[in-house]
């Protein structure tokens, strides 16, 4: 018997990406919807679990979301769950200048899967991570923060590597195989 899974988001990419990596999990059978849910604020842990509780209580059943963050270990973890916001408001220059008089430009990008199994269910977190540095804008700006962020290892930045090996690496496949080994 098939289970069927609504993940939490308006992006088809997204949708795609998600629904190739959990292929083979099983008999997961995923759709999506959009909703517009609160922006909320503490850790990343509380706001995975929280959006996760509401969007469970919304859909009426078995829901994924999915939060990502950007870490610089300079700011202890800043600007972290609210990256998305940093970056709309400062730019991908902004953002390397706010490493400006430190000497630690480490970061890490982390991605927080979240499954509900439904209204009242405790949500269960997935999160993978991949460390890497803050560099100038390198590559592509025309997925968030990615021409910002080089991987521990490489040479490219996310925008500039080719998405195949970025997906191998990445902090959403990480996360994502740790979903897909929930549901095996």
């Amino acid at each position: 018997m098939s289970k069927h899974i609504t993940f939490v988001t308006g992006n088809a990419n997204k949708l795609k990406e998600v629904s190739a990596i959990l292929s083979g999990s099983g008999n997961i059978v995923l759709s999506n919807r959009a909703l517009d849910l609160d922006e909320l604020q503490g850790t990343t842990e509380f706001i995975a679990k929280e959006k996760c509780r509401r969007a469970a209580a919304i859909i009426q059943g078995p829901v994924i979301t999915e939060d990502t963050s950007l870490c610089f270990n300079a700011l202890k973890g800043l600007p972290g769950p609210y990256i998305k916001w940093f970056l709309e408001s400062l730019g991908h220059d902004g953002l390397n200048k706010m490493l400006i008089g430190f000497g630690d430009r480490s970061a890490y990008a982390l991605c927080t899967f979240a499954y509900s199994e439904g209204p009242g269910a405790e949500p269960i977190l997935f999160e993978g991570r991949t460390d890497g540095t803050i560099v100038p804008a390198q590559g592509p700006a025309n997925f968030g923060w990615d021409p910002i962020f080089k991987p521990d290892g490489f040479d490219q930045t996310y925008a500039e590597m080719d998405k195949d090996l970025k997906n191998t690496i990445s902090h959403r496949f990480k996360a994502l195989q740790k979903l897909k080994g929930h549901f095996q």
